[in-house]
């Protein structure tokens, strides 16, 4: 049976009890899926045309997300090679990588580290890791994945109030938080050899179940070497390709290719942008660990007391237009 044939049949199996129930009149599809699985979300109120917004083939939670993380020391990790790619996190001192063999899989992970309630997500259709605190006014939350996409980006949900919220820019936009923001935290998106290297006493976080999925594959083979992402394209710029890496600090974006060329780029304001080799594609081969050397970038901040890590991502270059259209991407 061939691969697309099976994934008609999952998404048959898994839309079956909502196709069953019935559309009301006048009813879209996805108006239906909305009904069905989220009841308790306010959908009266939005930030954005709900048409925007499409139902990606998994169910509520069908992507699982981690609430338990376990993690290893380091020191004992043998399955992980040093090239393949880590979102690293350290709060006061605690340091723990998150690889992106297990974020594949699960794609949100809420941890605490030190006190600090966090939330990793991965969204491998943008290519974006971002981690956020999950506190907003004294209150955390707890997140899961919808199944629904807004420009092929990550939409996510608090189990609290079962508002949406979109990954790239950590706003909610539906239901009883939208227009509160989620507070991004500084992380490293690096090579597992560099953060065992800097954080020897670190920890990784390991599946619960390791049997259960086959951890180390690429579930998007190729993806990254598409011509365009599924979404449709809105007036994008030629002087780049849809899904070309950029490195982007907030509403700025710079080039991969032109980070690799020079290899370092100091911005007027004190922006540092470094970029070596050692890091696989996470999303090229069937298997991670043999993904196509994108390398190492790193964007810290010069202080006055030397460089800090500040919050960046290295996203493909449809994504970051699509959240800002108006925001030119430096090429050269």
């Amino acid at each position: 049976m061939s691969g697309i044939k099976k994934v008609v049949i999952l998404l048959l199996i898994i839309l079956a009890p909502l196709t069953a129930l019935g559309q009301g009149p006048g009813e879209s599809f996805e108006e239906m899926i909305r009904r069905v699985e989220w009841p308790n979300t306010d959908f009266s109120i939005t930030l954005v045309d709900l048409d925007e917004i499409h139902h990606g083939g998994p169910a509520k939670d069908g992507i699982p997300a981690i609430d338990d993380p376990k993690f290893v020391p380091v020191r004992l990790i043998k399955n992980i090679a040093g090239t393949e790619p880590v979102i690293t996190v350290e709060i006061n001192g605690e340091a723990r990588a998150y690889p992106f063999r297990v974020l594949m899989f699960h794609e949100i992970v809420n941890d605490k580290i030190r006190g600090v309630p966090i939330t990793i997500t991965f969204c491998p259709l943008c290519n974006t890791a971002i981690v956020f605190s999950r506190e907003i006014e004294g209150r955390v939350l707890d997140f899961g994945v919808t199944g629904w996409l807004r420009n092929s980006d990550l939409v996510m949900y608090d189990r609290q109030t079962e508002s949406w919220w979109q990954q790239f820019t950590g706003r909610a936009i539906i239901g009883e938080m939208a227009s509160q923001t989620l507070t991004k935290i500084p992380a490293r998106i690096e090579s597992f050899a560099n953060f065992k290297k800097r954080y020897p006493q670190g920890d990784v976080l390991v599946p619960n179940k390791p049997g259960r999925r086959d951890y180390g594959v690429n579930l998007y083979e190729g993806y990254d070497a598409l011509p365009r992402p599924f979404y449709q394209l809105k007036d994008f710029p030629e002087n780049i390709k849809p899904m070309a890496r950029v490195v982007t600090v907030g509403n700025r974006a710079w080039a991969l290719t032109l980070v690799r060329k020079v290899g370092k780029i100091v911005t007027e304001d004190g922006l540092v942008i470094t970029w070596e080799e050692g890091q696989n594609s996470a999303l090229d081969s069937r298997r991670i660990d043999q993904g196509r050397d994108v390398g190492n970038v790193l964007v810290q901040k010069k202080t006055e007391t030397g460089l800090k890590d500040v919050v960046y991502g290295v996203d493909f270059a449809f994504a970051f237009h699509a959240f800002y259209p108006d925001s030119p991407i430096i090429v050269k």
